[in-house]
């Protein structure tokens, strides 16, 4: 079993929306059995809160739902829960880093680093770009997936 933590600042907009649209591959591709996804934040800021409404919007527009998710912090115990903790920008990295006391068996990873180009995964909190997040995203997911078997 491939399991697989999400992890962007806040937990409300890309690291839900890559939660939720690997569930969507994953699905589609008939691997639940295969997979266990969450997703959490490096802050405390968004504790508690559901998905940013944009967010949720454009992970509708495509048939993805995130009812009941909430922002929840990563903790140092989720490194050793995990196989894979994905951080959407180099930001990330660095704190879930901090937060896990190291990386010494190489589960931290950018999203992006999947794909042929790496880089951070378009913040939409700043620019309100849903749509470049949403690229990112699923090109991400669905390079994560097709290199997961």
């Amino acid at each position: 079993m491939h399991r697989i933590l999400f992890v962007c600042h806040g937990n409300i907009c890309r690291s839900p929306m890559a939660e939720f649209v690997m569930k969507e591959l994953v699905s589609q591709a008939g691997r639940e059995d295969d997979f266990y996804i969450e997703s959490a934040a490096t802050s405390t800021e968004e504790i508690g809160n559901e998905v940013y409404p944009p967010a949720r919007r454009k992970l509708a527009e495509h048939g993805i739902g995130c009812k009941g998710k909430t922002a929840r912090q990563m903790t140092r115990r989720d490194y050793d829960r995990f196989d894979l903790l994905i951080g959407m920008d180099a930001w990330n990295i660095r704190n879930m880093t901090r937060i896990s006391g190291g990386d010494p068996e190489g589960k931290i990873r950018m999203l992006m680093d999947f794909t042929d180009r790496s880089g951070d995964v378009a913040d939409p909190w700043y620019t309100g770009n849903f749509e470049a997040t949403w690229r990112d995203v699923l090109e991400g997911c669905e390079c994560l997936l097709r290199q997961l078997k």
